[in-house]
């Protein structure tokens, strides 16, 4: 019970915070300008509308959405002190943790449940002649609330591991820039720097090597497994099906991206057990 009275008081906490409703609010004004576009198409397609949801507002709107909510779970608490007051209760470091987890992701989940909600409605009134794939949504959405997990994850398990609010800052940031624009998407990313060793060295390679390294951080095992959502022909192709070998495949995503939120969260909860609180 200890997990869950802490996530039960967290969540009390931070609900209400406006850093966190902030860039959800966006999502929901990029999510209407999408159906708003479509509104004025002769042939509205509901899978472009989804497309750039996960493009525009899955890369930069939902890593925000959950760095912003859980960057500062512990580590604020920390530099206040606290944290010493909860500790001092039968909490062990590990609720504390696991307790914060909870909280910031029921925090995300229902901020961006409220916001595909407020699509569909959009949907309904700017669109309605629009076909909505009502199997297709649900997975796209729950798709989309594992991927804000693991940045939930990653977020809480940076705050375990940093001492103060400046520190876990730029290290959210860091890991924003690194794990989501430049492994993505930068020509210096590790895609583009393996492709050119290979090539420089001679050693044989597939593409789907290549789909592999780039699915290896949150974001790119996001968007290579947006084929659980969209079929086959959408887009002539754009969303990557699922083929062979396994690791390319559009469900060995999920295991990634369940990765993500498992490894960080162990290395947090190690590195906060060790820590000195003073």
């Amino acid at each position: 019970m200890s997990v869950v009275s802490v996530a039960k008081r967290d969540f009390l906490d931070v609900r209400r915070a406006k850093l966190v409703w902030a860039p959800v609010a966006l999502y929901v004004v990029f999510m209407l300008l999408f159906y708003w576009g479509q509104s004025n198409s002769s042939n509205p397609d509901f899978y472009a509308v989804m497309f750039s949801l996960a493009t525009v507002g899955g890369v930069l709107l939902v890593p925000l959405v959950a760095l912003v909510a859980a960057y500062l779970s512990i580590a604020g608490e920390r530099e206040s002190g606290s944290i010493r007051y909860q500790l001092s209760l039968p909490v062990s470091r590990t609720d504390v943790v696991l307790g914060k987890l909870l909280a910031r992701t029921g925090v995300v989940a229902a901020a961006l449940l409220a916001a595909f909600a407020i699509g569909i409605v959009a949907a309904w009134i700017l669109v309605p002649e629009m076909t909505v794939e009502y199997g297709d949504y649900t997975a796209f959405v729950g798709l989309t609330l594992l991927y804000a997990s693991a940045y939930v994850a990653v977020a809480v398990a940076i705050s375990a591991a940093t001492s103060s609010r400046s520190r876990a800052m730029s290290s959210a940031i860091g890991f924003f820039f690194v794990f989501n624009i430049v492994w993505n998407f930068l020509p210096v990313g590790p895609t583009y720097m393996a492709e050119f060793v290979f090539e420089e060295l001679g050693i044989g390679y597939a593409d789907e090597h290549l789909q592999f390294i780039f699915s290896l951080s949150p974001t790119g095992a996001y968007l290579n497994g947006l084929g659980l959502a969209f079929p086959e022909t959408a887009f002539g192709g754009q969303v990557a099906a699922g083929v062979d070998p396994f690791y390319v495949q559009d469900w060995f995503m999920l295991v990634i991206l369940a990765g993500w939120v498992v490894v960080p969260l162990a290395l947090g909860i190690w590195q906060f057990r060790r820590a000195d609180l003073g």
